[in-house]
């Protein structure tokens, strides 16, 4: 259709006729959608009317909901939580909470870091902005119980102040409709800092490091980004992103077995959880050993088979006790082999069977009820926490001493942040105090 368009678009402006600004202006009504597989988007250019319907007029909110971030309006590079009123479906996911950072963009993941730009954001327009350039930037958030907007007003960029302010905003919906409002903006460069224009969502697992027990690290995968086109981005235009279903939505099995979306949804039945396996809850997924269990992909089949294991142990259990009152009434001396191969509940109820026997032999008169390795690790223990005792006195008594100076240098508060290193490309942001402690007016906030 955008090639049949293109081509009586440049008919007619080649015979110069008067019709070519109404094909014109069908074709920027009749912008098609674009799939991003879990949202569509859709860019409204200056001449369209949705461009200035989408923009949220902060002025003429309740003055009341409408809350000056001070800390965020006076600082560069610094991120702060929001918490939200309602519950905001990102990715099939529900947040009550985002964090607002002054790069003109909000993270959503649940563990802050200091790399927030790498991944997990909502971005109406992610670059190096610094409010505390100019006495008139500032950070603006309005919250009315079904909708949150974000502004980043006449904010300014730090490696080129003369390019200009920039104001625009971005709008959560409680459906997990996403707007991007643009009121005053510039190309910018993406030297110094990224520049994106779009969503992010990623999955944190955690591994286990062999070499060092006890500690494990985290990395973060990104499942999926939305990326819009910069160019599009001017004065006075809005894009408008409508989330797509998701397997997540589903409840039962049958339903997300039989859905029919964009996605290869399986039914994990030790979640309860319909998942493509690829979402926050990854972690989940793979340790309940889900990928494996959804190979087939049956609902009522699976349900029998989780019963199945039961229903023999009780017929093992019977046909055993049975078996052995016969014998008893037969003879106690002759021994009849198994008919059939003992399953694994029968393995579990033959090892129970020999431990009682064992606790039974413990409890036979002469034998000693206390075991000389528990004393031994009783005693091992209280000489430890003597010893902790004294050493703890001794640091508090001499604090100048070897030992001090040891613990004062590997206290906790000077232990490094925990970091996801995405490259040099991602600058470091560093988290301000919770929303409930922020001030209005112009204040001076030390960079972390």
């Amino acid at each position: 259709k955008r090639l049949k368009l293109f081509s009586e678009i440049a008919a007619y402006s080649v015979l110069g006729s008067s019709e070519f600004d109404f094909y014109t202006l069908c074709f920027v009504f009749l912008q098609e959608d674009t799939d991003h597989n879990y949202y569509t988007s859709k860019t409204y250019s200056p001449s369209d009317p949705m461009s200035k319907d989408l923009w949220v007029n902060i002025d003429q909110m309740d003055k009341e909901k409408v809350k000056i971030h001070g800390i965020l309006s006076n600082t560069h590079r610094q991120a702060a939580r929001v918490n939200l009123s309602f519950d905001f479906p990102f990715y099939g996911h529900f947040l009550r909470e985002i964090t607002v950072a002054t790069g003109g963009f909000i993270y959503t993941g649940d563990v802050v870091h200091r790399m927030l730009t790498a991944t997990q954001y909502i971005a109406p327009l992610m670059a190096n902005f610094d409010p505390s350039v100019s006495r008139n930037s500032t950070v603006i958030y309005f919250d009315n119980g079904t909708a949150l907007v974000v502004q980043w007003d006449h904010v300014h960029l730090q490696d080129n102040y003369n390019l200009g302010s920039f104001t625009f905003q971005a709008t959560l919906h409680n459906t997990g409709r996403i707007v991007f409002a643009y009121k005053e903006v510039s190309q910018i460069s993406s030297v110094n800092h990224p520049v994106k224009v779009g969503l992010s969502d990623a999955f944190v697992v955690v591994h286990k490091i062999q070499q060092i027990p006890n500690v494990r690290r985290r990395t973060i995968y990104e499942y999926h980004r939305v990326e819009l086109t910069k160019t599009k981005i001017t004065n006075s235009t809005a894009v408008e992103m409508m989330p797509l279903p998701t397997c997540l939505q589903f409840t039962s099995c049958s339903a997300c077995i039989s859905s029919q979306i964009n996605f290869n949804c399986s039914w994990c039945h030790r979640l309860n959880r319909c998942s493509s396996g690829f979402d926050r809850h990854r972690q989940d997924w793979v340790d309940n050993s889900c990928p494996d269990e959804t190979k087939d992909k049956m609902c009522d089949i699976i349900d029998t088979t989780y019963l199945y294991p039961f229903t023999t142990t009780i017929v093992a259990k019977t046909t055993s006790r049975s078996k052995e009152a016969t014998a008893g009434r037969d003879t106690a001396s002759t021994s009849h082999p198994p008919t059939s191969v003992p399953t694994e509940d029968d393995t579990k109820i033959a090892l129970h069977l020999r431990d009682n026997q064992a606790d039974a032999v413990d409890r036979m008169p002469g034998t000693h009820p206390l075991h000389t390795g528990l004393i031994l690790g009783i005693l091992l223990v209280m000489l430890i926490m003597v010893a902790g005792v004294l050493v703890t006195v001794y640091i508090y008594h001499h604090p100048t001493s070897a030992a001090s100076l040891f613990l004062i240098e590997r206290r906790p508060s000077r232990w490094p942040a925990m970091k996801f290193r995405r490259g040099s490309g991602h600058p470091a942001y560093a988290e301000v105090e919770p929303v409930g402690q922020e001030k209005e007016g112009f204040i001076e906030s030390e960079q972390c």
